[in-house]
């Protein structure tokens, strides 16, 4: 019974990092924004009416481009959480 109370609860241990899948630190993006990208060029591109970025994947895809032409080196949770800000914030995409 003690084994299979220790499969359960490693199953379960083993679930957590997928649950959490998803989460953003919006509170990190909008840092990332502030620091990196609204410094430099306001938040114009974001609202301007010919803006080229249309869907979600779309940003996340802008982010990247934007990170890697100023050499920051983002790792890919600091792109998402940049890009959800973004979204929450100005582009309003569904997800």
């Amino acid at each position: 019974m003690k084994s299979l109370t220790t499969l359960i609860g490693t199953i379960c241990l083993m679930g957590l990092p997928i649950g959490q899948a998803g989460a953003f630190d919006i509170q990190a993006g909008k840092s990332q924004v502030t620091e990196n990208c609204t410094s430099c060029h306001g938040s114009e591109l974001y609202t301007r009416k010919d803006r080229l970025v249309n869907s979600r994947k779309g940003l996340s895809a802008q982010v990247q481009r934007c990170q890697l032409a100023l050499n920051l080196n983002w790792f890919d949770d600091e792109v998402e959480n940049t890009a959800e800000y973004l979204n929450q914030d100005y582009y309003h995409f569904n997800k």
